[in-house]
């Protein structure tokens, strides 16, 4: 009787591995079959990741499950079964389909554990009218009937051994389990069942509990909201009341201007004037000079003489215009406040922007007694100089294996990567490097200070890249530093260079190390790389930036590369 999950035979089932039919067929989780051999090579490829895949559907487990051959079914005839310890979750359902439909399969809604088989609503109803199945005891449907059969006696799980921890059947009392503490199936699910209440018991205070949070949270979000939209508001009012300030300035300044203009005019104009009635006076002297100087009369002549001959008296003084007085010089009065105002802006703008982007929105208090995580005070904000400064802000880091070039192996829980000869049984996945030995951390790097360190072998590069940096080919825009989405420190044994958008740097440095310290200032929009020893740090480069998206920390393997466990002098802020 072929399981009703795979209407097939199991003949016509293969291998995904090894595209052959099924040899010693396993299924695992997600319920794909395998070769049990296939699928433990492919397992063992993956045991420095710590995380295992199907090589059919690409769904990941964590940890490695344990692989064990399809049962037989009750009839003999063997067919692949779904094993459900072979997961971690054996709670969860999976649909299981009537053994006894004929054509098209109804939906199981029991199983039997006398017959061990599944039924429908339909062929399940013999079970409760014919006195022939009265001791049959039938269970709701899970789809883990194979969990309640004895994978060596083929009988009915009904004991439970407390001295290995385990359901038993009859014939494991007499074997395998003899002389173990054996009680009742039922018996210790009442045991076990008081333990699962006081665990619901606790599940639902820590329910109630993040509920409350969740409501507070909420709600500080709305304030965190209003309490920005009102800024924006009162700082609109400010800004236009400056804008107005600035206005009244303006007219006032124009004003004074004119006023002198006016002023000047009207000085000009009573000056033109006198100056016109004297030009008129002597021209009138000039007219009478000329006819006494015309005249036959000598007597008119000698009697007019004394009058004329004396010298007119000026009647105007000489008018200049006074080179110390100018406008131009309120018009530089008017560039200086222009200039002042604006050096007071950005002095108070970069001032603010600062303390913002460094005063951290949330606190995050650890759980359950651990200490509280601190917020910076302004000794903490300053630029750590030694290297307890820096451990102030050490991160814990895990290399992505999404991200790992085919090449490359992962160990030491995801923090050590080494090259090999021979590609890796990786998944196909599109934030994979496909052209470059590199590999990119897991964790996004914003808002605050971050500090780790790399030891390494080998030729390797080092940095830091946005998510959006390109993965495929073998082109600049996917290597790390050649691109204006990444930062890297290229170090080999003769010598250390810096890169980022194609643009190499030269870096003269006294002595080779071979551990190398990162510390990003996102805020600060800086990425410093330091060359560690056990006495000092010293600095190889610093990178300026305005960096625009979340950060994630990389690495370029020529040989390995192991992210360095720091003790962490204080509490990192996040």
């Amino acid at each position: 009787m072929a399981e009703s999950g795979y209407p097939l035979p199991p003949e016509s089932y293969t291998c995904p591995l090894c595209a052959d039919i099924l040899r010693d067929p396993v299924t695992i989780p997600c319920g794909d079959i395998c070769c049990l051999e296939c699928i433990k090579i492919y397992w063992d490829q993956a045991d420095h990741l710590g995380v295992y895949s199907c090589p059919q559907c690409r769904a990941t487990f964590t940890p490695r499950p344990v692989l064990r051959r399809n049962l037989p079914s009750v009839g003999g005839v063997q067919e692949t079964r779904h094993l459900p310890e072979l997961t971690p979750f054996p709670f969860m359902q999976r649909d299981s389909f009537c053994d006894f439909c004929t054509g098209r399969k109804s939906k199981a809604v029991k199983s039997c554990l006398m017959c061990l088989a599944y039924y429908c609503e339909t062929h399940v109803k013999p079970h409760y009218e014919s006195p022939t199945f009265k001791k049959h005891k039938l269970v709701d449907e899970t789809g883990h009937l194979d969990r309640k059969i004895c994978p060596q006696h083929e009988k009915g799980l009904e004991l439970f051994c407390r001295s290995d921890q385990m359901c038993v059947c009859v014939l494991c009392t007499v074997r395998e389990h003899r002389g173990h503490n054996i009680v009742s199936a039922e018996d210790e699910r009442a045991e076990k069942q008081k333990v699962l209440v006081v665990t619901q018991a606790e599940v639902l205070h820590i329910i109630q509990e993040r509920m409350k949070e969740l409501q507070e949270l909420r709600h500080n979000v709305d304030v965190l909201k209003s309490c920005s939209q009102r800024a924006v508001s009162d700082c609109d009012k400010i800004f236009m009341e400056m804008a107005r300030a600035v206005e009244r300035w303006r007219s006032e300044i124009i004003s004074l201007i004119e006023a002198n203009e006016r002023a000047a005019m009207s000085q000009a104009e009573g000056y033109v004037e006198r100056l016109e009635q004297e030009v008129m006076e002597l021209q009138r002297r000039d007219m009478e000079l000329r006819q006494i100087l015309e005249t036959e009369d000598n007597i008119h002549f000698l009697q007019n003489f004394p009058t004329l001959c004396v010298p007119p008296e000026p009647m105007v003084p000489k008018v200049v215009i006074n080179p110390e007085f100018s406008f131009s010089e309120i018009t530089k009065t008017a560039t200086d406040m222009k200039e002042q105002l604006e050096d007071i802006c950005k002095k108070e703008q970069s001032k603010i922007s600062k303390t913002v982007s460094d005063t951290p929105v949330y606190i995050l208090l650890p759980r359950k007694g651990e200490r509280r995580l601190k917020l910076p005070s302004k000794v903490d904000l300053q630029e750590p100089r030694t290297r307890a400064d820096f451990l102030k802000y050490a991160c814990h880091l895990t290399l992505d294996p999404n991200t790992a070039y085919k090449e490359l192996a992962l160990s030491d829980g995801n923090r050590r990567v080494t090259r090999k000869r021979a590609p890796q049984f990786y998944p196909d996945h599109p934030e994979r490097f496909d052209g470059f030995s590199q590999v990119l951390c897991r964790e996004a790097l914003s808002g605050f200070r971050y500090y780790w360190e790399a030891q390494w072998s080998g030729e390797f590069s080092m940095g830091v890249a946005y998510k959006s940096i390109s993965r495929k080919g073998k082109n600049s825009s996917s290597l790390l530093g050649y691109n204006d989405r990444s930062w890297s420190l290229l170090c080999s044994d003769s010598g250390y260079s810096a890169w980022h958008s194609k643009t190499e740097k030269e870096l003269p440095v006294s002595a080779h190390a071979s551990r190398i310290g990162v510390y990003l200032d996102f805020a600060g929009g800086s990425v410093a790389f330091y060359a560690v020893s056990d006495s000092s740090m010293e600095l190889i480069h610093r990178f300026q930036a305005q960096f625009s998206e979340p950060l994630f920390a990389g690495f370029g393997v020529g040989s390995s590369v192991s992210i360095c466990r720091l003790k962490e002098s204080s509490a990192p802020y996040y």
